[in-house]
């Protein structure tokens, strides 16, 4: 097995619930490349973001930590380009810092949204990032960097198919190079706008399909609307449905060409893929439209927190292997570094821990890899990895969750409402037993474990349970502006029009 640092290309989507793929069950979404990609790795069925919104989730992936650590507790809104952006994790440590460090040519082709999106980051020689946070999938503003200045262009071809030609130009430019590379690529798939969006081939593909993977329950009675439309949703609920998917298949077939490509270039086997997503997605599930910010209060439902995770790494990460073990996004770091052969220490400084042991292909005495492995002698590395995925932690400004494979907890401060959802007998969390006086135990043990471990892991002044957010957006740093940069919704339930997710 080789010892040289692979490539990595990190692929993530936007707002794609677990329950979006083929592999994971869905028998009417049409994803055979992600499916191929599950096939030859491990898929984690129990993997969730840090919180169900994209800018938090995704500076939690960059850094590993938490937003009541990094600062940034909903998804970004005002200037994020030119002179007046903020860099929102300024001065923090991002894993690509290590890559860069340790040779690495990094590319991204796709969505940031951590402020200042046209500025590269450290270590990148490519970027190629969408303007904001969403964007219509045709006549897209895209800022690229020539190694010198960012310039903005307006991108015409339908984005996806416009992000995954920028990172194939990237891969066949750094594959000629002695270093490895890392591209993140980054989808704004399939995040809204839905209806009319997406090339017919893929619209096509869903024309009488029943959608029984998305019922269409009752509206919420936290929703949001605006006209009486959910605010993380369309006027035509079929409509976004046949969008929705045909978003999820169009990127997949990107996804393929870039899988083929690196096949073509004779490196497949020498690079690291991961798939995973900022954050999940409610299509009428539980009767939302939107993920955390589909509610006011915010809800960690499993639809809005899990996430589908693929890694594939032939020879060094098990091959077909779907893992049950209840991971987290903010792992992801140390893992990244550790599967690369890098020191993960930094990144376990916090609450990320490397789950690279989980994921591992073990050899056999002969020095042979049996994919489904996945045992040692009850003690070492991967006993202890085992032990440490047992639960996991989210928050979404004042409301926060703890989770484990049988058992969540969901406490919102100041005042409520509180949670308890037995997910070994309700999966679906209908049933909230938090004031039932048989759980009042289980409740107290669970809410002291959760306010201990956020205690431990929330910097004084970043921590989110004092913060007003209503999923409208964080226009300033927390730190500059602790209230300001929030803006609650109107007490009847409804939103300012114009508001995005």
């Amino acid at each position: 097995m080789s010892t040289e640092k692979p490539n990595i290309i990190f692929i993530l989507s936007d707002d794609q619930g677990a329950w979006a793929l083929g592999c994971a069950g869905n028998t009417e979404i049409h994803t055979p490349n992600l499916d191929a990609l599950a096939a030859r790795g491990a898929r984690l069925e129990n993997f969730f973001c840090v919180s169900p919104v994209c800018s938090p989730a995704r500076a939690s992936l960059m850094t590993g930590d938490i937003p009541s650590r990094h600062g940034v507790h909903d998804y970004l809104a005002g200037v994020e380009t030119g002179p007046g952006a903020v860099d929102y994790l300024q001065g923090q440590r991002l894993f690509t810092d290590d890559l860069a460090e340790a040779g690495y040519r990094l590319g991204l082709s796709g969505k940031w949204h951590l402020g200042a999106n046209d500025a590269p980051r450290k270590g990148f020689s490519h970027w190629f990032a969408l303007e904001g946070g969403g964007s219509p999938y045709h006549r897209s503003v895209m800022y690229s960097f020539d190694g010198d200045t960012s310039h903005r262009e307006l991108v015409i071809e339908y984005l996806t198919d416009a992000i995954t030609g920028d990172a194939l130009d990237f891969i066949d430019e750094a594959s000629k190079e002695a270093e490895p590379f890392f591209l993140a690529l980054n989808y704004t798939a399939p995040h809204k706008p839905w209806k009319g969006q997406h090339p017919p081939e893929f619209e096509e593909l869903y024309r009488d399909c029943h959608f029984t993977s998305c019922p269409q329950e009752p509206l919420h009675p936290w929703t949001p609307t605006v006209d009486g439309v959910p605010i993380g949703g369309e006027a035509d609920a079929r409509g976004a449905l046949v969008g929705y998917f045909a978003a999820v298949s169009a990127m997949d077939a990107g996804v393929g060409e870039v899988l083929r490509r690196l096949e073509g270039l004779g490196i497949l086997d020498d690079t690291l893929v991961i798939f995973s997503s900022d954050n999940g997605f409610n299509c009428g599930h539980h009767g939302i439209w939107g993920k955390g910010n589909g509610t006011f209060p915010q809800n960690v439902y499993d639809s809005s927190v899990k996430v589908p995770a693929i890694f594939t790494f032939p020879g060094r990460i098990q091959e077909g292997v779907v893992l049950p073990e209840v991971l987290s996004a903010y792992d992801v770091a140390a893992t990244l570094l550790e599967l690369a052969g890098l020191d993960a220490r930094p990144f376990e400084r916090g609450p990320g821990r490397s789950f690279a042991e989980l994921l591992r292909a073990l050899p056999d005495a002969a020095g042979n890899v049996a994919g489904g492995n996945r045992d040692d002698d009850g003690g070492g590395p991967l006993a202890a990895a085992r032990e440490r995925a047992v639960v996991v932690f989210d928050e979404y400004g004042p409301v926060r969750m703890i989770r484990s494979s049988e058992w969540k907890y969901v406490h919102r401060y100041p005042h409520g409402p509180h949670e308890l959802f037995h997910l070994a007998a309700d999966p679906d969390e209908r049933v909230n037993h938090v004031d039932e006086p048989v759980h009042a135990g289980r409740v107290a043990g669970m809410r002291a474990q959760l306010q201990e471990w956020f205690q431990l892991h929330a910097a004084p002044g970043l921590d989110g349970s004092w913060l007003p957010v209503a999923g409208a957006g964080q226009t300033a740093p927390v730190l500059d502006d602790p209230l300001g940069a929030f803006t609650p919704p109107n007490w009847d339930g409804t939103v300012a029009a114009g508001l995005t997710s």
